[in-house]
Parts: C-alpha cells; structure tokens; sequence
C-alpha cells in the first residue's frame, strides 16, 4: 500500500524532471557561446534563484500554481505564450542576443522552445522542492551528445568579450563561479566556463515591459575586420615601376570624425546608438588609438571641433611627431578641416587656407572650407644626390545638401583653382597631387566624374543631380543649373584656374584705348548696312566714306588669351588637372559597393582619396576615362566595408568606430629622380 502511494507521488516529480532536461538542453543548445553576465529574453529578464523573491510576488506565484491545477492536460484551448524556460552559464549571450542571432555568421541549432505559464510555474516548484543533490545527479547523467551541439561554432566562442553590458536599463546581479562543482563541469562548453552552482538553478522571470533590444554586439576583428590590401605586387604596377632608383613610400589617411557639437545638435541621426558611445571622452580614446594604430604620414581630417583641436587633438598629434594645420568653417560654424603630416617625413613649402563664403555670389553663399599644402618630401640621408618632387595635398568637406548640386561644383571649382596655382610648375606642368575629402557626393555621379575625368557639361542639368545622394525627380519644381555657374568678378575661370594666373605678364600687352577702339568704326562690318534696317532717308541711307590713311585690309592685334573674353563652350566647367580614385568603390569578394558612411541606415560613399595618374590613350569605359599610375604610384589601401557588414554592427557610429565615417588610407610610392 505504502509504495503504491509513494509511485503516485513521484511520477508527477519525475515527468516535470524530464521536461525540465528537455527545457535545459534545448535552450543551452540554441544559445550561441559568448562572455557575458547579463541575460534578458524577450520582455523578461533573469534574476539567480539566491536573490529573495519579494512576498507578492511568491503570493501571486502560490495563486497561478492552485488556479492552474490539473490543467496542465487539457487540450480544451492552447495555452498562451508566456515565459521561456532558460537555464543560463555566463558563457552565454545575452537575452536580446538571442534575439538577434539572425544577424549571426555563427551556425546554431533551431529554434527556442517556448512554455506556457503552467509548465514554466510547474518546473519553478519542482526546481524549489527537490533535492539538490538529487538535480546536481540528474545533471550529471544527462546524455553527452546535447552538451557539446555548439562545439562547431566559430572560433570566438572561446573568446572573452565585454561583459556588464546593460540592455533594457535591466542588468542582472553577477553570476557566481564554481569550478569544484564536477557535475557542472562535466557539460561545460568551454575550458574557462563559469558555472553556476546547483544552488542557484531556479530563473524567476519578471515582466519588464516591451523593449527594443539592440543589435548583436560581436568582437571588432570579427564584424569589422578590414584587410590591407597590397597593390605593388599587381604586374600593372611592376611595369610602371620607377627605374631611376627607390621610391619615396608614405601613408595618407581621410578621415571625417564626425564633430560632436553636430551629434548633440542632430541627435535623431544616432537613435540608434547608445548614449554613452556617442560621449566625446568615449570617442576620443578610440579615434586616436585608430589613428596611431594605422600611422599615416599624412592625415587629412574632417568636423574638427575647434575646441577639442586645440585642447586635445593638436597637443596629442605633436607627441606623435606630427605639424599641423587647422581651418575653421566660417560664420558661425564650430568645425573645420585640418591637416597633419609628419616632422620627419615631410617639409611645408606653403599652406593656402580656402574659404568657400563669398559675399554677393548666390552659389558661394556656405561656410565650407579647405585646405591646400605644398610639401617637400624629405629622403634619407645616404641615398646620395637624389630629389623627389614637392606633393600637393589638399583637404576639404564640401557641402551637405542634396538639393544644391550647384553650390557644390563653385565650391570644387574654387578649391581646384587654388590646387592649381599652387601645384602649377614654372613650366606649366603640375607636381603630384592628392586630393581628400568628404565631397558628399556618390561615385559616378556628375561631381565625381568632373574631379576624375576634367571635364562637365551642367547647363540644364538638375542640382540635385549633381552629387546623386537623392532622387527628386518626383518634384514638379527643380532648380537647374544655368549658364555662366558664377559670375565673372569671382575671378575663375570656367577652367578652374584663378584668371590673375592665366594673363601673360608682358610689359608690351596691347591696351584696348579710346583711339583705338574708334579706329572700327569705319570697318566693313561698321560700314555694312543690316538687311532689315528702316531706311529713312538721309539717315539710314548715308554711307560714311571710308578715310584716305585707312588700310583696306585691317590686322587687329589678337588678345593673348582670348578664352577670357570670349569662352569657347558655355555651360561647361573643367580643370586641367589629372585625378583618379585610389578605391575601386566596389568589392569584388562580396558582390557589394563599397561604403564610407552610412547617414540615416542607409550606405554610401562619400569620402575618397583622389591622387595624379596618368590617362590611358583612348581608353574611355562607360564614360569614364581610364588611368595608369604616373609619377605617384599606388601601393596599397586599407579594405572598406560593405552595408550589411556595418549592420551587423549596429551602423555607424557603433562601440568599435567612433565616427559616422569610416577611415580611408592609402599607400603611396614618389619617384625619386636624380638632383
């Protein structure tokens, strides 16, 4: 009689034992390894059983287990979808983690097995009442091939990330460690698992309310790894490689760091950042740790807060060898541009600041600014009589605004102008050039293809066309562009060049004077009546006759450059300048296009690293002109990376990139000729 009744009372223990084995391993095997000591699933979040469970709580916990008696069989209705049933080591990923495995590369099991309220308050009593030895046992005889399903995973399982993370504004309390515990250790995962005593098996959830979990936090090198890329070792540049000696290698980076008096002034473009990554005492460590870790000879910056330039940026890159060179937007503006290079590489030869703000001219009417320097490079002492040719860098951040293409081609158009007086030779050729920036405009677009090909026809052509970050084709009133861009008194020249430069200084320069002027008035075309002419006699019937001293064939001296008087082709802008792109703007390996930033979650390429090559003769694809590297030679550049990649990051800025921007950085190679 007596055992009769003691099997009746154990099969319920035993049935809701193997449910909770069922429930173990089938969470343990669906959670992706990790370190991390925080665990919220759905709108629930894990407390350890050692915490005391508030008396209400435990009251209302008693009432749903007496309401919910014996309804554990009915198949009347199915139960709803309360809790999930989760058994967590520290190794493991946190609840919203879980939530976001989709966005993994790693290869999990299927999917979480959910519980009804009835189930998940059943395993709680059992987890309360049985006997702890009893469960450590029961552990410890469970079937080995379920502990070890994530073994496969990638190799980051065993490696520690961060841990502390906070999702939710819920953290929970520190899981303990406990390595004497055999049993546990018997189906740990990973040699340094923390474990969690058996005293602490039972997970009370409590309602937290619905919430947003972030994205999937996975280590740097994992997400955002960027390979160098080495370019000297193509036979396309073996062949046009310098055979008059070494060349002269150093390293340029641009870079936008994004200011921070334009993150608290637009915060809704980072919503979907934490707080505390877009702090400036956050971003700083990790701008200049990326800075000094990639050590480019060069450095061209962009929203350079001028307060922090002075303050932090300037002091620390002097430490670092570096002599730099800030400009200010004008009006109002708090960022500007600056230029770095280093002490001993490098000599300055002449910095021109641009202001791109003219007063009185429409299209030059914004605060944007550029720098351009002239460089000497300077060569190691034993490599003899040697000479390589001074490097004009240039810098600038050209406007934002999709709508006013305009604006942006004045503005290239005045930095390019400066670019060409201070990199034009005695002789009328051009030193090297590299040209940085965030031009806010996306490859192939009309600006892009007017800085690499020379050349563009704008007369008609929409302004937000210009730089192709939008389409408001839809719109029934667009502004275009109009013939000449700028008015003549800005003192540019339709070939980018400023026209003080373009005038041949001759002391013998004929001057178009009062006497000479009236010397055409006895011309043939001044004597030639017009067909439709009213012919009133006595006046327009009268014939002047023409002066005995005037010669029949009249020689009228030709002005030394007549293009500034009468331009050859209106409606188009070009410069004589021989740029090309040192990124190809698409990655091969992935079959995606390249990114540089990504405003409101959406990729894009606005920043490059334009540098002087070489056009090929009649090589011209798709209406863009083909290049070959001349006298600077490309060596190599540091990967970009494309959209989903970076969402795999949470966009940017993310914890591991401080900027809205990603780095560009490229190697170069200068011909060293004989002095």
């Amino acid at each position: 009689m007596i055992g009769t009744v003691l099997c009746y009372l154990l099969l319920p223990a035993a049935r809701l034992l193997r449910a909770l084995r069922d429930a173990f391993f089938t969470c343990r095997k669906n959670v992706p390894l990790a370190k991390s000591q925080t665990t919220q699933v759905g709108g629930f979040s894990s407390v350890r059983s050692g915490r005391p469970v508030p008396e209400e709580q435990e009251a209302l916990l008693q009432q749903q287990l007496e309401e919910g008696a014996g309804g554990l069989h009915s198949s009347e209705s199915a139960p709803a979808v309360g809790k999930v049933s989760a058994t967590l080591t520290s190794d493991w990923l946190e609840g919203s983690d879980l939530l976001m495995t989709s966005l993994s590369d790693l290869n999990v099991a299927s999917e979480v097995t959910w519980y009804t309220d009835q189930q998940h308050d059943e395993l709680h009593t059992l987890m309360s009442l049985e006997p702890k030895e009893h469960t450590a046992v029961m552990l410890a005889k469970l079937p080995g091939e379920e502990s070890v399903a994530m073994v496969d995973s990638a190799a980051w399982a065993a490696l520690r990330t961060q841990t502390d993370h906070q999702i939710g504004g819920c953290t929970s309390p520190a899981l303990e460690k406990k390595n004497e515990d055999t049993a546990g250790l018997g189906w740990s995962l990973v040699h340094d698992t923390e474990v969690l005593s058996a005293e602490a098996i039972a997970w009370p959830f409590y309602d937290t309310g619905q919430f947003q979990p972030f994205l999937e936090e996975k280590p740097y090198h994992e997400i955002l790894w960027r390979e160098w890329e080495d370019l000297s070792t193509q036979p396309a540049v073996l062949e046009l490689g310098s055979e008059n000696g070494p060349l002269f290698e150093f390293r340029v980076m641009s870079y936008n760091i994004l200011a921070q008096d334009l993150v608290e002034q637009g915060p809704d473009l980072y919503l979907h950042c934490q707080p505390h990554i877009l702090d400036w005492n956050y971003r700083l460590p990790n701008l200049l740790q990326e800075i000094q870790h990639w050590d480019p000879d060069v450095l061209c910056l962009q929203e350079v807060q001028e307060n922090h330039y002075w303050e932090q940026l300037e002091p620390t890159f002097r430490m670092m060898g570096f002599m730099c060179l800030y400009k200010r937007r004008t009006g109002k503006k708090t960022d500007g541009c600056a230029v770095c290079y280093k002490q001993s590489r490098f000599q300055l030869i002449s910095a021109s600041p641009v202001e791109y703000f003219r007063p009185g001219h429409d299209v030059l009417n914004r605060d944007n600014v550029g720098l351009v320097l002239l460089l000497q490079p300077l060569l190691p002492g034993d490599i003899g009589q040697k000479a390589a040719s001074p490097l004009c860098v240039a810098n600038t951040h050209v406007l934002y605004n999709p709508r006013r293409g305009d604006i942006k081609l004045a503005q290239m158009a005045l930095l390019l102008a400066e670019v060409d007086k201070v990199a034009k030779t005695i002789e009328g050729s051009y030193y090297p050039v590299i040209l940085c920036g965030d031009f806010n405009a996306v490859p192939d677009s009309p600006l892009y293809k007017f800085i690499r090909n020379g050349q563009l026809f704008y007369n008609g052509m929409p302004a937000w066309k210009v730089s192709g970050q939008e389409d408001f084709s839809h719109q029934l009133h667009q502004r275009k562009l109009q013939t000449p861009l700028w008015h003549s008194c800005l003192g540019i020249t339709d070939n980018c060049q400023y026209v003080t430069l373009c005038q041949p200084k001759k002391s013998d320069r004929h001057k178009y004077s009062r006497d000479f002027l009236l010397q055409f008035r006895f011309c043939d075309a001044a004597c030639e009546r017009p067909a439709h002419l009213i012919l009133l006699e006595g006046v327009t019937d009268v014939k002047p006759d023409r002066p005995a001293h005037w010669p029949k064939q009249l020689s009228v001296v030709n002005d030394p450059d007549p293009e500034l008087f009468f331009p050859r082709s209106p409606g188009v802008i070009q410069h004589g300048l021989k740029l090309t792109s040192a990124y190809s703007h698409f990655l091969p390996q992935r079959g995606r296009p390249e990114v540089t930033t990504m405003p409101t979650g959406l990729g894009a390429t606005v920043d490059y690293i334009f540098y002087s090559a070489e056009p090929i003769e009649n090589g011209n694809k798709g209406g863009r002109r083909l290049y070959r590297d001349g006298a600077l030679k490309l060596l190599g550049r540091l990967s970009l990376l494309s959209e989903d990649v970076l969402w795999l990051a949470n966009g940017l800025p993310n914890p591991f990139c401080s900027s809205d921007h990603l780095c560009l950085l490229a190697s170069f190679g200068l011909e060293i000729s004989n002095s």
